[in-house]
């Protein structure tokens, strides 16, 4: 019965993670190129009342008998299905259709990764993202600039006064990893490297190394499925209760041995 109250426990600690988890998502829902997070379960030790293998006579050996002592959370993984695009005619909002991140330089001056594409100018014309980190390859768009256009190559073009033909201002860049899936968020639409992800690729959009191509004016929003979020979100909650209920259970049964002296 005391192996029963911990087991049930892990339980509940390991859903209130889990519920955690989609909350984030289902708040982060709307959030531009916000990508799902999912939460991995691993069974805890085994007690081996008798080890599998064990002989019992000459000629037979024991199935074992294990009891478990629970779950944990082991892991959240990252989900990097394409969210949805949608069209704000802004020249700087560019979505990326298919693999691949913008680079983004941190204060600190590390490289962090994002698809979240709302950029905006800096106050000297440099591209940079909602909280002001520059993009990489660093892009200076001129203040008399009357159009510019990204093509979905990620060459970036401005029209000049004056002037007939586009002037190139730069080529945007993108990053892939091995094992996207191994980068850490740290918040603000941001990823850093790690020796889970790998190191980073970079290339032109729709280049060799399998990334996808850009598209101006466009927006790439949450690839959370809220639908199938609130359906988690009910299995959870039954998984705690299930586990609350063990408790009780094992709670009753140490009262029925306490009555017994009675």
């Amino acid at each position: 019965m005391i192996r029963a109250l911990y087991t049930a426990a892990s339980g509940m600690s390991a859903q209130q993670l889990n519920l955690d988890t989609i909350a984030n998502n289902l708040a982060n829902s709307s959030t531009a190129g916000f990508r799902q997070t999912r939460l991995q379960f691993q069974d805890m030790l085994y007690q081996n009342m008798v080890t599998p293998g064990a002989a019992q006579s000459a000629q037979t050996v024991s199935a074992g008998l294990q009891i478990g002592l629970g779950t944990k959370s082991a892991a959240t993984e990252v989900i990097m299905t394409q969210g949805d695009l949608s069209q704000t005619n802004n020249p700087l909002d560019i979505a990326i259709e298919g693999a691949g991140f913008f680079q983004v330089q941190r204060p600190d001056g590390t490289t962090a990764y994002t698809r979240a594409g709302s950029f905006h100018l800096n106050n000297q014309g440099t591209v940079v993202t909602t909280a002001g980190d520059l993009l990489q390859p660093s892009i200076t768009i001129p203040p008399n600039a009357t159009a510019v256009t990204i093509t979905q190559y990620g060459q970036v073009n401005a029209t000049l006064p004056g002037q007939q033909n586009p002037q190139q201002l730069g080529q945007l860049q993108l990053a892939t990893f091995a094992n996207p899936g191994g980068l850490e968020a740290i918040g603000g639409n941001l990823f850093r490297a790690t020796l889970s992800s790998g190191d980073p690729v970079t290339d032109n959009p729709g280049g060799t190394q399998g990334l996808g191509q850009v598209q101006q004016g466009y927006l790439e929003g949450s690839n959370v499925d809220v639908v199938s979020e609130f359906v988690e979100m009910v299995l959870a909650q039954r998984a705690y209760e299930s586990n609350s209920k063990v408790i009780k259970a094992a709670d009753d049964m140490y009262s029925q041995v306490n009555n017994m002296s009675r």
